[in-house]
């Protein structure tokens, strides 16, 4: 009989929600209502569409504060450390004196670069000359650079040999870059002016014994497609030089070195060189320096 008693409100309650449909309901906050026969009812918004949303371009919170000018000119700056400008870059990675029985030589090897990331303009060049004597060799290429891939760039264009004469202009086709375990290669075939066929590979490794003492190992490797008794080359391969560089840094744009440089001629050359009296290999100390700037 209690438990009847105490049920009898909510049977009555409910009986109540029954006859009204709206009991217990209420409009969403912030709409506002209407009356209709007694009751509320929810006013809905209506179908305008919404506002679109503002340009991109123009949707910098930093405008509120800065003029239009400057942060123009702070967007393109950080474009520009990111990789949207333009650099340069002139590297002689040798210039060295190599001391020998007879004649000193001076050699030098370097190049430079303008461009981006993707798209460069490259020039090489390197020879040796005796000091108060003739130039030996002397070479210059004029490239085009493209990267292919983050540590790769295929390079395209010409190379002209001032010296040993007579002069060629060759054309160039080759690539550049950054090998596994910090390698660096490079090589490229060349097609003369007169049909001959040549090709050069070339490595180096920087092994760091402190933060400023680097040895670099080089190698060099030359050949040709078919005999050039006019440049004193033959078929196969042609010559090669090994060398050893002992570099100090006392800063990354100036290091002072000393090392010890091996070439050699070969097969069907070495028997052009003999011919001629010239020796077919040589080893040598270097003394010399490496910048960039």
């Amino acid at each position: 009989m209690r438990l009847l008693l105490a049920l009898l409100p909510l049977a009555i309650a409910s009986a109540a929600a029954a006859q009204d449909p709206h009991a217990g309901h209420q409009p969403p906050a912030n709409v506002p209502a209407e009356t209709h026969a007694g009751h509320v009812q929810p006013a809905w918004p209506s179908d305008t569409p919404a506002a679109p949303p503002p340009e991109l371009a123009r949707d910098h919170a930093a405008e509120r504060f800065y003029s239009p000018e400057e942060m123009a000119a702070a967007r393109a700056q950080l474009a520009r450390e990111h990789g949207g400008g333009t650099a340069w870059k002139v590297m002689l990675d040798q210039a060295e004196i190599r001391p020998s029985g007879g004649d000193d030589d001076f050699a030098w090897k370097g190049e430079a670069w303008y461009g981006g990331d993707i798209n460069r303009l490259v020039v090489k060049s390197e020879g040796d000359v005796a000091i108060g004597g003739d130039v030996h060799a002397a070479e210059l290429q004029l490239l085009y650079s493209r990267a292919v891939s983050p540590y790769f760039q295929l390079q395209a264009g010409l190379r002209h040999d001032f010296e040993p004469g007579p002069t060629r202009t060759y054309g160039v086709v080759g690539f550049e870059g950054l090998a596994p375990y910090w390698f660096d290669v490079e090589g490229a075939a060349f097609l003369s002016e007169k049909g001959d066929v040549s090709a050069r590979l070339e490595g180096s490794y920087d092994l760091r014994l402190t933060q400023l003492l680097i040895l670099q190992s080089q190698a060099e490797l030359n050949l040709a497609a078919q005999d050039v008794p006019e440049l004193g080359l033959g078929a196969g391969f042609t010559d090669a030089e090994l060398a050893l560089r002992l570099r100090y840094e006392f800063r990354r744009e100036f290091a002072p070195y000393v090392g010890v440089s091996y070439e050699r001629r070969l097969g069907e050359t070495a028997k052009f060189s003999r011919a001629a009296g010239e020796d077919v290999e040589d080893t040598r100390l270097v003394v010399g320096v490496r910048t960039w700037f």
